[in-house]
């Protein structure tokens, strides 16, 4: 069982985290699989990406992969 399912909150993302996010989705995973992929739940994912969550990540992983934002 997840850390979720025994009653703990989902993984909350770094902000380096978020930055792979980012990097990760452009390399086409979907948003179920990146949120599996660091155990927390889409939303936070989603956070992300619609820069809610951690702002300036789009950029900083922009900027890791050598492209404009």
């Amino acid at each position: 069982m997840g850390r979720s399912a025994m009653g703990r909150p989902a993984h909350v993302l770094t902000f380096d985290e978020a930055v792979d996010v980012w990097l990760k989705r452009w390399d086409g995973w979907i948003q179920s699989r990146i949120a599996a992929h660091f155990d927390t739940n889409q939303g936070r994912v989603c956070e992300v990406l619609k820069e809610e969550l951690h702002p300036g990540s789009r950029a900083e992983a922009a900027r890791r992969r050598g492209r404009a934002a």
